[in-house]
C-alpha cells in the first residue's frame, strides 16, 4: 500500500488500478480494509478502527483517494467534496489526438445501472444529467496523448465517457471504445493531483503524484 500523506484525521492513498476502494460484489477486499488494519497494526488501536470513505474511483482508475480518520474529518471532508473545495487534476492517455489542444466539453449523460455504464448526449434527454470538464493536452508520446484533466461535475465515468464521446477513449478503456486492454487490466487514467484546505489544521494539502507506469512514456523514460 502507498501511502502517501497521513496524519491524525486524514490519510492520503495512491490506488492502483486493480483495487477497489469500497467493498462490492466481488468479495475482493477493499483498499479501505486494507487502510483500516494499517493503522491497526502501526499505531496498536484496540477493537475498530475508524475510517471514512470521502469519495472513490473507479476499479480500473489508479491514483490519489483521500479517507477520514476521524468522524470530524469526515464530516467536514464530505461537506468541502459537497462544495467543490477538493480540486483534484486527473492524467489522461489517449491514442486519438484531441481536436483541439484544450476545451471545455459540456454533455448530457446518462447512467445505465444494468451495464454499469453511462452514455454522453449533445443536448438534454430525459433522464440525463448535465456535464462538464476542462481538457489541455500536455505532451505526447509517438502513438499516445497525455491529457490533464479537471471535472466541473462529478457523474459516473464522467471523464471515460466524455473523452470517448469527443473520439478519444483512454487508453485500455475497452467498455469505452479503446482497442485493446492494458496488459494489468487497468485503464490509464490517474488521479494524478489533489489540492484542499486540511479539514482540522487549515494548512494547504497540495499532492501530485511523480510519473509511474505508462505515465513515463512522456517523461523521458520508456520503462
Amino acid at each position: 500500500m502507498d501511502i502517501i500523506y497521513e496524519d491524525n484525521h486524514i490519510i492520503i492513498v495512491s490506488k492502483s488500478s486493480s483495487e477497489i476502494v469500497q467493498g462490492d460484489k466481488t468479495g475482493d477486499t477493499p483498499l479501505s480494509e486494507l487502510v483500516k488494519q494499517y493503522i491497526k497494526e502501526t499505531y496498536a488501536k484496540p477493537g475498530e478502527v475508524f475510517l471514512g470513505v470521502v469519495h472513490r474511483l473507479d476499479r480500473p482508475v489508479s491514483g490519489l483517494v483521500v479517507f477520514a480518520r476521524t468522524s470530524k474529518a469526515l464530516t467536514r471532508l464530505n461537506a468541502m467534496f459537497a462544495q467543490g473545495e477538493v480540486h483534484k487534476t486527473y492524467w489522461a492517455i489517449v491514442r486519438n489526438m484531441p481536436p483541439k489542444d484544450h476545451d471545455t466539453l459540456v454533455n448530457w449523460m446518462v447512467r445505465n445501472e444494468k451495464q454499469n455504464k453511462s452514455y454522453a448526449y449533445d443536448r438534454e434527454v430525459p433522464h440525463s444529467k448535465r456535464a462538464e470538464l476542462d481538457y489541455k493536452v500536455i505532451a505526447h508520446s509517438v502513438n499516445f496523448h497525455l491529457l490533464e484533466v479537471n471535472l466541473k461535475t462529478g457523474r459516473h465515468h464522467q471523464i471515460r465517457c466524455q473523452l470517448a464521446k469527443m473520439g478519444c477513449p483512454v487508453k485500455g478503456d475497452l467498455k469505452y471504445g479503446d482497442k485493446r486492454s492494458n496488459p494489468d487490466g487497468g485503464i490509464s487514467l490517474e488521479a494524478h493531483a489533489i489540492e484542499f484546505v486540511h479539514p482540522v489544521s487549515k494548512k494547504l494539502i497540495k499532492i501530485e503524484l511523480p510519473p509511474s507506469g505508462d505515465f513515463k512514456m512522456f517523461f523521458g523514460s520508456n520503462e
